[in-house]
């Protein structure tokens, strides 16, 4: 049996040990991969030096959308980027109108022009979404993100908007958010989501799930969002396992 978390920050993560003892711990669990997701050009070269450093770690070139700069993403470095072997997904991209305010019309540029990317280099999205899921469906429609498919990372909104990213290729993919007691709505989602399109993953180092809600997260949690969501389908731990790293590896790694 064996877990991939999806979608974590390892160069956020605060360890004694560094990232070895991350990767021990996730091991130790078995989880035995998982995907560094960029937030920033800054960071970056930490991403995918990692990446390049462990076999157990992908990586991912992208800018996420509360990330305000001074200029417009420079859309060649980034596909220049994202056609490195070492990269498997362009983001996390994707709308945030809860954490940014005013006229938005530069995230939907941003995002729009993390499609175009994705489509250039045919590898696959990493979707961040937030107080935006109808936008964000129709900047994927109207782009074409279909092409390549990707993630809707952290998924947190309802079974329609679910149904919906799945039809424009897009997998669904399960936080420590799905673990809390008052997400029925988002536990709803996770018992009806189709078995072969769904991904689970931690966001760590944040939304550690129970029991360990509140302290800080590391992908080797990864196993407990698995479990709850065995839990909710009334399936076997082994076959959530399986389901998630067959679609993880169909997405990002074919």
């Amino acid at each position: 049996m064996e877990f991939i978390d999806s979608h974590c920050h390892l160069p956020m993560i605060e360890s004694e040990g560094g990232v070895e003892e991350i990767l021990s711990n996730a091991s130790k669990n078995a989880v035995t991969g998982m995907l560094c997701v960029s937030i920033d050009m800054e960071s970056f070269p930490d991403v995918i030096e990692l990446a390049r450093r462990y076999d157990t770690v992908q990586a991912s070139v992208g800018i996420h959308p509360n990330t305000e700069l001074e200029e417009d993403i420079d859309v060649d470095e980034m596909t220049k980027w994202g056609q490195d072997p070492d990269i498997v997904a362009i983001g996390e991209t994707g709308l945030d109108y809860f954490r940014s305010e005013g006229d938005l019309e530069w995230q939907r540029k941003r995002f729009r022009d993390h499609i175009q990317v994705a489509k250039s280099v045919d590898k696959p999205l990493i979707v961040h979404t937030r107080d935006a899921k109808q936008d964000v469906i129709r900047l994927l429609r109207e782009e074409g993100a279909d092409q390549v498919g990707g993630v809707m990372h952290c998924f947190v909104d309802d079974i329609d908007t679910a149904m919906q990213a799945i039809e424009l290729n897009f997998y669904i993919s399960f936080s420590g958010i799905v673990t809390f007691k008052n997400a029925t709505d988002i536990k709803e989602v996770a018992k009806k989501v189709p078995e072969d399109k769904f991904l689970i993953e931690t966001d760590s180092p944040y939304l550690a799930p129970m029991p360990f809600r509140g302290k800080q997260n590391q992908p080797a949690y990864v196993r407990h969002v698995a479990e709850h969501i065995a839990d909710l389908r009334g399936i076997p731990l082994e076959r959530v396992a399986e389901l998630t790293t067959e679609s993880y590896k169909r997405l990002f790694i074919n």
